[in-house]
């Protein structure tokens, strides 16, 4: 027992020599604790690029994660702006009071303009907000009013010249004649030897109605030329033919028709003949009789 104490007796010189192996292991530790060796860490090109990379896409993520935090404005209609929606929007209390007021007159802002007049926002925050403005389909987008053309004011027959009279010359003078028409036009009259009606200028073959309505809106019969009636119970089939819109096979039944008949009483009775029209009837009754 002796023995086994003595291996814990020290004299002094001892002592100091363990407190000294102590105070050097622990500025090892604390030395070796602190301390970081600094080390050049050599990275291939091929690496950087890879490195740049993914911090590239990193600082994309956070960019992306920041816009996503921002509260995010939907389209509205700024005629029904609450205090806490225009406080979110950054308008002053001055501005949305502007707004309300305006509001509480009965009258509406249509435009970006007259959010600007009204409240007399900065540009800046116009410049920012104005893109969410969302405006009822009718004032955003207004359909056109139609181009009204009023009607063209048909002259009266003293206003009018004699359609018998007509040259080629004052043809050309209406709106959108043009040679051919008006050659066309004059042709036909000299053919039959002058119009009886207004409406024989529709019989003119391979003219627009909107010409031939051109030059009824200028000229009118006035003077008629002389004709003399065909007598449907004398005449031959070739006479017959002869009148304007009457071709021979029309006037070959006519005269069948008069000879079954043992005549013809009244000309409306040409209206049963087979072939025979109403706008056709109402031409060559012009020129003929019934005796």
């Amino acid at each position: 027992m002796k023995s086994f104490k003595s291996h814990f007796l020290f004299d002094r010189r001892k002592r100091s020599g363990i407190l000294l192996l102590c105070t050097l292991i622990i500025a090892v530790l604390a030395f070796l604790l602190w301390y970081t060796p600094e080390v050049d860490i050599v990275v291939s090109q091929e690496e950087a690029i890879r490195v740049a990379h993914f911090q590239k896409e990193i600082d994309s993520l956070k960019v992306v994660e920041l816009e996503n935090r921002k509260p995010k404005i939907y389209p509205f209609n700024p005629n029904f702006i609450t205090d806490y929606r225009g406080y979110t929007l950054g308008l002053t209390t001055e501005e949305i009071g502007r707004l309300r007021r305006f509001r509480e007159s009965d009258k509406w802002i249509n435009s970006s303009a007259d959010f600007k007049r009204v409240t007399k926002v900065s540009d800046s925050l116009l410049v920012a907000i104005s893109p969410y403005f969302k405006f009822p389909d009718w004032v955003a987008n207004p359909k056109p009013k139609p181009n009204y053309t009023p009607k063209k004011k048909w002259k009266t027959a003293e206003e009018k010249g004699g359609l018998n009279r007509v040259t080629f010359d004052a043809l050309m003078q209406l709106e959108g004649m043009d040679e051919g028409a008006a050659h066309k036009i004059i042709t036909h009259h000299k053919k039959i030897g002058g119009y009886l009606v207004d409406q024989q200028i529709y019989d003119v073959y391979g003219v627009a109605t909107k010409l031939k309505r051109e030059v009824l809106n200028h000229y009118t019969v006035k003077q008629k030329p002389t004709v003399v009636l065909m007598d449907v119970n004398t005449a031959s089939a070739s006479d017959l033919s002869t009148i304007p819109l009457l071709n021979f096979d029309m006037a070959k039944e006519m005269v069948d028709y008069r000879i079954l008949r043992e005549g013809v009483k009244n000309i409306e009775e040409l209206k049963n003949l087979d072939g025979m029209t109403d706008y056709k009837f109402e031409r060559i009754r012009l020129y003929l009789k019934a005796n």
